[in-house]
C-alpha cells in the first residue's frame, strides 16, 4: 500500500492560504481507527482500490482521510490509494476518465458539476444507500438533492456531505453602526456605512465556487430561480430575478470594491483575515484559519445564518458525493470502503472541524460536537447556529431536483456572470437577465433532448 499522493497541475489557492496560516484546528494527528475491518477473500484478490477527490480546504481532513484509506487498505490486504486534485479540476478529470473508461474506482465530487452529469457512467448506488439508511436514518432532503435521480428513482452517488454558506462578520464593527447582517438588505445598507469607514463587505464576482453559492442564495431568497419545481422549465426571466440583479449592482457599488471581480475562493478569506473586511458569505474555513493566525481577530468574528431576502432565507450549499464508475475494476472493494467510511463519519466530521455537514441524520446526532461546544471559540457556542443549516441550505437546481442541466449551469458560472455584467455596467440589469436566460435555456434544452 502507498500513501495518497497529492496531484494536480496547480495549487488550490484557498488551501494554500490555509496551509500557510496553519488552519488545522487541533485535529492533526487524529489517528484513524478502523474497528472490525471488513475482510473479504474476493477483495484481497483484486488487490487495488483507487480513490480521487478534491484537496480539502481544511488540510487536517486530508490528513485524516489519507490515514483512513491507508489503514483500511492495510487491514483488508488491498493496495488502497487516494489522490487529491484542485476542486475546479474535478469536472474535467471526471470527463477524461469517462472518455477513457479508466482511472479511479471511487470519484469524489465537490461543489457543482456533480454526479448527475455523469450518471450514465456510474454504478447504481441504491442498494448501498438503502443499507446505510437502515443504520443511519433516511437521507436528508438536501442529501437527496445531492445524489438521488428523481427520474430514474436511483441513487447515482453516495451522499457524503454538504458545505454550508453562513455569514462571517465582524461583530465589533457592525455593533458600532447598530446593525447586523441578518438580511441581504442589511448587508447592503450596513456594508455601505462600513465601507465609508474603511471596512467594505466582500462577495466575489469571479469564476469560482463561492460566487455560485452566494448569488444562487440571493436568487432564492428573493423568490427567483433558474428553473421551476419540476426541474424542467426555465424561470430565470422574472421580475424577481431583475430585482436581485439590481440589488447586486447596488451592493457592488455601495458596499464593495472592484477587487471582488477577480477574486478566487481564497480571496475573501484573506480579505477577512486582513482586518479590513467587515463581512463575507463563506464556510467557516475562513474563521478557522484566522483562529490560528490571529486569535484576537477571530474572537471578533461571529457567525449568522445566511441572510434572509424578501421571500425566504436560503443558501446554496456545496454538494459533495462519491460515485463508483461502472468501469471501476474493483466495485466490491469500493462499496465495502464506503460502508466502513460511513461507520467512521463522526471522526471525519471532527477532522474537518465542522466544515462537512452530514447527510444521514444519525451519523452525528444533535447536539453536534464542535457546534454545540467548541472550546476554541469564544463564546464556545459561537458555531451552534450551524446545527440548523439543514433548514436553510439546498443545492443547485432548487426548487426542482438536482439535474445534469442544473449542474452545467453552475459549472458555466452563468449566474455570477449575470450579476457581474450588470454590476460593472457592461449590460443593463434587464440585458443581463435576458443574456443569462438564453444561456440557461440552451443548456436545459440540450439536456431535455438527451433524456
Amino acid at each position: 500500500m502507498r500513501m495518497g499522493k497529492k496531484t494536480g497541475l496547480r495549487t488550490v489557492s484557498r488551501r494554500m492560504f490555509l496551509q500557510k496560516t496553519g488552519a488545522v484546528a487541533g485535529t492533526l494527528g487524529l489517528a484513524p481507527a478502523i474497528g472490525a475491518p471488513f475482510v473479504s477473500r474476493a477483495l484481497a484478490d483484486t488487490k487495488t482500490l483507487k480513490i480521487i477527490q478534491w484537496s480539502h480546504f481544511v488540510p487536517a481532513y486530508d490528513t485524516w482521510i489519507d490515514g483512513f484509506v491507508h489503514e483500511w487498505g492495510k487491514k483488508n490486504g488491498i493496495d488502497a490509494t487516494i489522490d487529491h486534485i484542485p476542486h475546479l479540476e474535478l469536472p474535467a478529470r471526471a470527463a477524461a476518465e469517462v472518455s477513457a473508461r479508466a482511472g479511479h474506482d471511487i470519484f469524489g465530487f465537490n461543489g457543482s458539476g456533480g454526479p448527475h452529469l455523469f450518471e450514465k457512467s456510474t454504478m447504481d448506488m441504491t442498494p448501498l444507500v438503502e443499507e446505510l439508511e437502515k443504520k443511519y436514518g433516511k437521507v436528508s432532503k438536501i442529501g437527496q438533492q445531492v445524489a438521488y435521480d428523481t427520474t430514474t428513482k436511483k441513487w447515482v452517488a453516495f451522499p457524503d456531505y454538504y458545505i454550508d454558506f453562513p455569514v462571517l462578520y465582524r461583530k465589533d464593527l457592525w455593533d458600532e453602526i447598530g446593525m447586523k447582517p441578518d438580511t441581504w438588505d442589511d448587508v447592503r445598507k450596513g456594508g455601505a456605512k462600513l465601507k465609508a469607514k474603511g471596512h467594505p463587505v466582500g462577495i466575489g464576482l469571479g469564476h469560482s465556487v463561492d460566487p455560485n453559492n452566494s448569488y444562487n442564495s440571493m436568487l432564492w431568497s428573493y423568490g427567483a430561480s433558474y428553473c421551476d419545481d419540476t426541474g424542467k422549465k426555465v424561470t430565470l426571466d422574472s421580475k424577481e430575478t431583475l430585482e436581485v440583479v439590481k440589488f447586486v449592482k447596488a451592493l457592488y457599488t455601495e458596499a464593495e470594491t472592484p477587487e471582488v471581480l477577480s477574486w478566487d475562493d481564497s480571496s475573501n478569506n484573506r480579505f477577512l483575515a486582513s482586518g479590513r473586511g467587515s463581512m463575507i458569505h463563506n464556510p467557516i474555513s475562513a474563521y478557522r484559519t484566522i483562529q490560528k493566525s490571529n486569535p484576537a481577530l477571530a474572537d471578533k468574528i461571529f457567525v449568522l445564518k445566511t441572510p434572509a431576502g424578501p421571500v425566504r432565507r436560503l443558501a446554496a450549499g456545496a454538494p459533495n458525493s462519491y460515485i463508483i464508475w461502472d468501469f471501476a475494476k474493483n466495485k466490491e472493494a469500493a462499496t465495502a470502503f464506503l460502508k466502513d467510511y460511513c461507520a467512521h463519519w463522526k471522526d471525519a466530521f471532527i477532522a474537518a472541524t465542522g466544515y462537512n455537514h452530514p447527510l444521514f441524520p444519525n451519523l452525528v446526532p444533535k447536539p453536534m460536537p464542535i457546534f454545540s461546544d467548541d472550546p476554541t471559540s469564544h463564546p464556545s457556542d459561537k458555531l451552534k447556529v450551524l446545527e440548523t443549516a439543514d433548514d436553510w441550505c439546498v443545492v443547485f437546481g432548487y426548487p426542482g431536483p438536482a439535474s445534469p442541466a442544473a449542474d452545467e449551469v453552475a459549472n458555466n458560472f452563468i449566474i455570477p456572470d449575470m450579476m457581474a455584467k450588470a454590476a460593472t455596467g457592461k449590460m443593463t440589469p434587464e440585458e443581463a437577465v435576458k443574456w443569462a436566460t438564453q444561456e440557461v435555456e440552451g443548456i436545459y434544452k440540450k439536456w431535455a433532448g438527451r433524456t
